[in-house]
């Protein structure tokens, strides 16, 4: 299996990637770990009441040490309730929505794919469009009664963004066999299908519910708290860390189907694994942030032009780079416009639309598109 890790850069050459100077996993990973330090501290005093640095780093060790270091009562309330859960899920997030992004473009063997080619987000958006235009009236009865919880619309938005990853695995699978061209080409079939029902909600809706539906589709990180953070970790962080493990399948991969299943890898389960993990982290975090796009896009993208193609380094250095990225864009959209707060995902669509036209331009450069 391992065997398979140094002949990546062949398969990327012979698909046409163009080639740049490569940087050492010894030196971008650890530089991205602390760069990710560094901006969590930024994004945890930065904000309408702000916390020196200093300050930060002696309530987070009364907080994990168990030591009187004197920190002030107020400032550890605010970082405690409301800027710590808020900083966290956007770690969370970007760390998620990057190692989906590398799972799709390591299983499609495309880099310019990304989370979204299997239908998570807009099922998703589907849903939670659902219960913002309709409301209850579309609910069980059992479940009525609780139509304005506040858990309604994550626990929609993720049941939504299952039910388009099942129906998207289910069509791409014929005899026994996942095949990609057909999930591919299914995704973007149900994408637009959902992305369909999502615009005739739209027409119908109040101005009070497309307000609403605005702000969820561009996403935010504002409902961040310790409950929601308990809910949308375990799930996240299962799949991270069983991502991991696909590093080496994802390399054979990289080679052709017929070289995997020679080298020993088990091409079906490995297809199903990652199309499953990156449902489930895209899910869980959409349906809790809303619709964030083109960090899966993105990060990968980065730490692959920074260190090549191998996943064993692509996986971690994406999400340490998401992790990144997401806090930071956090920061502006809460402060740019205060009192105020602009969707996360206005900055992120702006950051990675013209990074995906570079992109494109690249590749075509480069004669592989």
């Amino acid at each position: 299996m391992n065997a398979a890790a140094p002949t990546i850069g062949a398969a990327a050459r012979r698909r046409g990637e163009p080639r740049a100077h490569r940087l050492p996993a010894s030196v971008v990973l650890p530089a991205l770990a602390l760069a990710l330090a560094v901006v969590a501290v930024f994004a945890i005093g930065h904000g309408a009441y702000r916390i020196a640095p200093a300050d930060v780093l002696r309530i987070l060790g009364e907080r994990a040490l168990g030591l009187a270091l004197g920190a002030d009562a107020q400032q550890a309330a605010v970082l405690t309730t409301i800027r710590l859960p808020r900083v966290l899920l956007a770690v969370l997030t970007g760390a998620g929505l990057a190692v989906a992004g590398s799972l799709m473009q390591g299983l499609f063997r495309n880099p310019l794919a990304d989370p979204s080619l299997i239908g998570v987000s807009a099922g998703a958006a589907l849903a939670a469009a659902s219960v913002i235009v309709l409301g209850a009236s579309w609910l069980p009865g059992p479940l009525r009664a609780n139509a304005l919880a506040v858990s309604t619309l994550p626990l929609a938005a993720f049941a939504g963004s299952l039910a388009v990853t099942v129906l998207v695995y289910r069509i791409g699978r014929a005899q026994g066999v996942l095949s990609l061209p057909i999930t591919l080409l299914a995704g973007i079939a149900v994408n637009a299908m959902a992305m369909a029902g999502v615009g005739l909600l739209t027409y119908v809706a109040s101005d009070e519910q497309l307000r609403t539906l605005a702000f969820w589709n561009l996403g935010s990180l504002a409902a961040a708290t310790w409950s929601t953070l308990s809910a949308v970790a375990p799930p996240v962080v299962l799949a991270l860390a069983a991502a991991w493990r696909l590093a080496a399948p994802l390399n054979a991969l990289a080679l052709g189907e017929a070289r995997a299943e020679h080298l020993g890898v088990d091409v079906p389960r490995t297809k199903r694994r990652a199309i499953v993990l990156a449902a489930l982290a895209t899910g869980s975090l959409v349906s809790m942030t809303g619709v964030i796009g083109f960090i899966g896009l993105v990060a990968p993208h980065l730490v692959r032009l920074m260190c090549g193609p191998d996943h064993r380094i692509v996986l971690p250095g994406a999400a340490l780079l998401g992790a990144v990225l997401v806090p930071a864009a956090d920061v502006v959209a809460r402060t740019s416009v205060a009192p105020a707060e602009l969707p996360i995902g206005i900055l992120t669509a702006a950051l990675g639309a013209p990074f995906f036209l570079l992109l494109l331009l690249r590749h075509r450069a480069a004669g592989s598109l």
